[in-house]
């Protein structure tokens, strides 16, 4: 049986018919014609995939992940080092707990996929979700000498409330990357853009909210982004489902799901691509904290930096963030697989070199200022992973199996953060390792110069990465129509039913 917010994307098929090839790639020349071009892009999308599609994307990428995350990275950075007081390993350590819900992602996408509530497999986990996140942020918040194991539970009840609306509507995505491929890379670009604008209005507001309520009191600004999660939730269209022996097909699909998730990894089409991800992921070791602790220490000769100035820097990264999506989406969104994650993955790796002039002070002696060269370094490191992390997310889901698409995903994503959890793991003993602490940061270039050679170590696993291009369909014809032959019992009326329902919603809009 179909998904019913697949409805959404056959209503608008209803209304209007594949784009054509300028509504996609965009053209025409003129100051008025660029400034239109986005919004015409946008309204291209919302007829295509649906206007409540591209509005989730919005409110969960732009200001769940977007706004939230990079709000939560500046103040959570100080909650840690001046309300806690930890050592930099220790957060390190401490933040692998904060990925446990990511790593737990192809349970959230079983959920969704196959236990609806009340006839509905989304709307349900936005809610919860939202309630989730709320709850957290509250009592993270408003607790007084909360203990380092309670504020740790804290920040893994915000990480899964994210979790959970992420694999939500990367199930959506998923989805509509399967029904219209050649719209694949438009549907990254939104989830991007939406992404780096939040984290523009993010990072931009943190350092003055820290610096005015202290890091535990600006965290209560965190409440705002799951409320609009619950408001999602009632918001987003869904079909209904009526079904008979609701309980057999729940098991039945979870058994389906499963078994196909096990037989599509098996390909090598598909665990080559998976393996690489992983692999360029954990090679790249975490050693941000200790560059946090080390560029905000107030003792020469450390840079010193200040709350709002820390806040303004990460403002800049989102801003290159958003060029590393116009780049790839402008430039290199046509480009085969392998290309461009071999020269993204180089340049990743060289651009570290910058980090390491800048911990040993190189820039100094070049007569280039701290705060001018940390801006240089920053947006030079942002574009080049920002177009690196692109086709990676474009490949994930040319890997989804028509049926399983936010199960497996889910599964794609899991590996990735396993990949994370591993470079935050490994840095962490890097760092500790080399005795880098709250005021001895002597090793903290070796920890740097570490990273950049394992990033470029990355490169000999390029050959995993196929050589398409990010429009072609990389799943075998047996995969994509395998399926069962027959509906189960009551699914031709249910079918019926939504067909029913999806006119009458055609009519109305």
């Amino acid at each position: 049986m179909r998904e019913e917010e697949h409805g959404v994307m056959e209503m608008d098929d209803l209304a209007g018919s594949e784009p054509a090839r300028g509504e996609l790639h965009g053209g025409g020349g003129g100051l008025v014609e660029t400034v239109l071009q986005p919004m015409r892009w946008v309204q291209m999308l919302c007829r295509e995939l649906g206007a409540t599609f591209v509005a989730g994307v919005v409110l969960v990428f732009g200001l769940n992940q977007g706004f939230a995350g990079s709000f939560f990275r500046v103040a959570s950075d100080y909650y840690w080092k001046d309300v806690q007081q930890v050592q930099p390993a220790t957060v390190q350590f401490l933040s692998v707990f904060f990925y446990i819900p990511w790593v737990l992602k192809p349970l959230w996408g079983i959920l969704t996929d196959v236990f609806p509530v009340r006839g509905y497999h989304r709307r349900p986990y936005f809610i919860f979700s939202g309630i989730l996140g709320m709850s957290a942020t509250a009592v993270l918040a408003m607790g007084i000498g909360l203990s380092v194991t309670s504020a740790v539970l804290c920040f893994v009840g915000i990480s899964t409330a994210v979790a959970i609306a992420d694999v939500t509507i990367d199930a959506c995505i998923a989805k509509n990357s399967i029904d219209k491929p050649a719209l694949a890379p438009d549907m990254q670009s939104l989830c991007a853009f939406s992404s780096s604008l939040g984290a523009l209005i993010g990072y931009s507001t943190s350092g003055m909210f820290v610096h005015h309520l202290g890091a535990q009191g600006a965290l209560g600004v965190l409440a705002l982004p799951p409320a609009m999660l619950v408001f999602l939730g009632f918001y987003i269209y869904e079909l209904k489902k009526h079904q008979y022996n609701v309980k057999e097909k729940v098991f039945y699909k979870l058994s389906v799901a499963v078994k196909g998730m096990v037989r599509t990894i098996k390909y090598p089409v598909v665990w080559k691509p998976s393996l690489y991800m992983f692999l360029s992921l954990a090679l790249s070791i975490s050693t941000h904290e200790g560059q946090f602790y080390w560029y905000t220490n107030k003792e020469p000769p450390n840079p010193g930096f200040s709350q709002e100035f820390v806040g303004v820097v990460h403002a800049i990264r989102a801003i290159a963030s958003m060029v590393g999506v116009l780049i790839y989406h402008k430039i290199f969104k046509d480009y085969p697989f392998r290309a461009i994650l071999f020269f993204a993955q180089l340049l990743f790796g060289v651009s570290g070199f910058l980090d390491l002039t800048f911990v040993l002070r190189w820039n100094l002696l070049l007569g280039v200022p701290d705060a001018v060269f940390v801006i240089l370094e920053e947006s030079v490191s942002r574009v080049v992973s920002r177009v690196r992390l692109m086709p990676m997310m474009v490949l994930s889901t040319k890997l989804c199996p028509p049926g399983a698409e936010g199960t497996f995903f889910a599964l794609l994503m899991c590996i990735d953060s396993i990949g994370l959890l591993a470079a935050k793991t490994n840095g962490a003993i890097v760092l500790r390792a080399l005795h880098v602490t709250r005021t001895d940061f002597s090793n903290l270039w070796l920890a740097v110069l570490l990273r950049n050679l394992l990033r470029l170590s990355a490169l000999g696993a390029i050959f995993l990465v196929p050589t398409a291009d990010q429009t072609d369909v990389l799943l075998p014809q047996s995969l994509l129509s395998s399926g069962p032959a027959v509906a189960p019992a009551g699914d031709e009326e249910e079918m019926l039913l939504q067909l029913g329902k999806l006119g009458s919603h055609a009519d109305d809009e």
